[in-house]
């Protein structure tokens, strides 16, 4: 399965994979996620995430779709048969996709790229196996991302590395620690956060510290709370849980209460 990093509730996961993106589109795309379920007739799965500080870009059967960055928590219900084919966007993709990022959080609008849709499509419609499909899937996405958008410019690449370092380095917990990491000022940094990701930088920081919150509780679901605030550097544990129930709506109580065995 990968990483589920993000992934409230993992167990309930149809099968989904997590693939690295190829180096010919990794200055475009983190990775790719592709889930496919089959459930009986009246049962659903509902799918809860604290999404990535990111766009993605999803070809479904019926549609492509363009996801905007995310402020709070989401839950997608998943019913019947059904599969997705989604790449994490870095951030020198997001401009040539969406002129406004932030124009789109929290939003799901199909986007029309047809000649997308139709070459993913033919590689999961057909009668392969699926490591096969999801080969040939990832390989028509990138085939489509090399031919229409431009390779990435020096701001766009700055925009990548303060993404990468915000998710990738818990030191970072504020503006000025990634601005200085850069060697450039707060004011670049937001305004690269702004055209690229459509989410200031301090929210992005934000939501990796959730993400990371919700991993530790559901790999250590005894782990003291005012220990797990003071390791995410939050300055005590009454932060850290109005950080979790602003965006999440449930406590961390409650959260960990819900990882029991009936989740």
């Amino acid at each position: 399965m990968g990483s589920v990093r993000g992934v409230l509730y993992p167990a309930r996961l149809p099968t989904f994979h997590r693939i690295p993106a190829p180096d010919r589109v990794a200055s475009l795309v983190r990775w790719f996620w592709i889930p496919e379920w089959r459930l009986a007739p009246g049962r659903s799965s509902r799918q809860h995430l604290i999404s990535f500080p990111a766009c993605n870009l999803v070809v479904e059967p019926e549609l492509v779709g363009f996801a905007g960055p995310a402020t709070r928590s989401s839950y997608r219900d998943l019913r019947g048969t059904g599969w997705a084919v989604g790449a994490l966007l870095r951030p020198a993709a997001v401009p040539f996709l969406a002129a406004d990022p932030a124009a789109l959080r929290d939003t799901y609008r199909p986007v029309d790229l047809p000649e997308l849709g139709r070459r993913v499509r033919a590689a999961m419609d057909g009668t392969a196996g699926r490591p096969d499909r999801h080969r040939r899937a990832v390989t028509a996405f990138c085939d489509w991302l090399v031919e229409v958008v431009p390779a990435p410019d020096r701001e766009a690449l700055l925009a990548n590395a303060m993404a990468e370092l915000i998710d990738g380095d818990p030191g970072v917990l504020t503006v000025a620690d990634a601005a200085a990491r850069l060697h450039v000022s707060p004011r670049t940094l937001q305004r690269l956060a702004r055209r690229y990701v459509g989410l200031p930088p301090a929210a992005m920081i934000r939501r990796r510290r959730l993400q990371e919150a919700a991993e530790r509780l559901r790999t250590d679901p005894g782990a003291n709370l005012a220990t797990v605030a003071a390791d995410l550097g939050y300055t005590d544990h009454a932060h850290l849980a109005n950080d979790f129930r602003s965006v999440l709506g449930f406590t961390l109580s409650t959260y960990r209460r819900r990882l029991g065995p009936a989740s």
